[in-house]
């Protein structure tokens, strides 16, 4: 009786049956398996016959036991932050899988040195949402600065109407992001200085900032060309790669934008923080691990700095109305949208399904990790 999958008889030539075998493998259509739906890019994959695509059918985070289910014999896999890329998945998956794609920057969510060791590629979404993430990180300076959570709810709340509410000169006043008359000068601070980083200091110049501060990683060395180029560029008075408790002491504005992982968790400790100046701002939008949440809301709650501007936070989305940094009326939190814009998600997730694509057909990928 015929299989099915292979049309040739047993009794059949071996010639015969060996073209027949090479035929039907190479009409296989090697599995995919895609953790959201991607929205306007989803006619990329669906417009593919080439490819068997098996989508998590509901908007939400997909659930591990179907991804685990789903994953068996896949080629590809395309992913976000919160689904693990861990043993247990490579061993439900079995030894077809050849790529995994993840639609975000960071990585810390798969196990590299297995992906290597299993001889498996990875992509990422570097430099797609640089400029968007760059606009969400003057925004929460400006927001945190300016006490925006505590006055946008005195609106809300209806309160500003009501009797109680008295002006008075210095309501709701909070450290100006531009230079006065009074505060000629303004350090920006950055707890490394990638791409983001730089995008962000090319848009806080107009407010004119004077000096910037950043730190590295300890293993790379200090790149004075470019250091040297920017500081022309942006016509600063100093642009210098300094230590941790330099940066702390000086910056005016913090902004983290240091990768998540072991070596940064809590690189921002009460230690840090009582160092900064008690009129500064920091702002998170890189990983909610490197910032300590419990000595950010004391910072805030007994004035060691002024306010916090929070795109990320240890332990999202789990952030509920009892979150000691909610609770904080000088920080304000909003629900990890660094990236989110049309175009740049649409860019990210086009980039994601391209570098699912190499990974599957044994191409170059736009953005491979290893391969920088």
């Amino acid at each position: 009786m015929s299989t099915g999958l292979i049309s040739s008889s047993p009794n059949s030539p071996p010639t015969a049956r060996l073209t027949s075998i090479v035929s039907h493998l190479s009409n296989v259509r090697p599995k995919v398996v895609i953790c959201r739906h991607l929205g306007p890019a989803m006619p990329l994959l669906e417009d593919r016959k080439d490819i068997e695509v098996v989508l998590w059918p509901e908007d939400r985070s997909c659930e591990r036991s179907w991804l685990l289910e789903q994953i068996k014999g896949a080629a590809g896999v395309l992913v976000f932050l919160s689904d693990r890329v861990n043993e247990e998945l490579l061993e439900a998956a079995g030894p077809n899988l050849r790529v995994v794609s993840t639609m975000s920057v960071g990585y810390e969510h798969i196990d590299l040195p297995l992906m290597a060791q299993r001889k498996i590629r990875v992509g990422y979404t570097p430099d797609v949402l640089t400029e968007a993430v760059a606009d969400i990180c003057v925004m929460l300076a400006l927001m945190a600065g300016r006490n925006d959570g505590a006055a946008y709810s005195l609106v809300k709340n209806g309160d500003w109407a009501k009797p109680k509410y008295a002006w008075s000169p210095f309501t709701f006043c909070g450290p100006q992001l531009s230079v006065t008359p009074s505060s000629p000068t303004r350090t920006v601070g950055f707890l490394g200085f990638g791409r983001i980083a730089q995008a962000t200091l090319a848009r806080l110049i107009p407010f004119g900032i004077t000096h910037c501060l950043y730190t590295g990683s300890p293993s790379s060395r200090p790149d004075t060309a470019r250091d040297a180029a920017l500081q022309a560029t942006h016509k600063l008075k100093a642009l210098e790669r300094v230590e941790a408790d330099r940066l702390a002491r000086e910056s005016d504005i913090l902004f983290v934008l240091t990768p998540g992982g072991a070596e940064t968790y809590h690189l921002v400790d009460a230690a840090f923080l009582r160092k900064m100046k008690p009129m500064s701002v920091l702002v998170n939008t890189s990983r909610g691990s490197v910032v300590d949440s419990d000595a950010l809301a004391t910072a805030l709650r007994e004035k060691w700095i002024w306010g916090a501007g929070l795109d990320v936070v240890e332990g999202e989305p789990l952030i509920s109305e009892d979150h000691p940094l909610v609770k904080e009326p000088q920080c304000v939190i909003v629900p990890h949208i660094g990236s989110a814009t049309f175009q740049t998600r649409l860019d990210m997730a086009t980039r994601a399904i391209k570098n699912l694509y190499g990974g599957l057909f044994g191409e170059e990928m736009p953005a491979e990790l290893g391969k920088q």
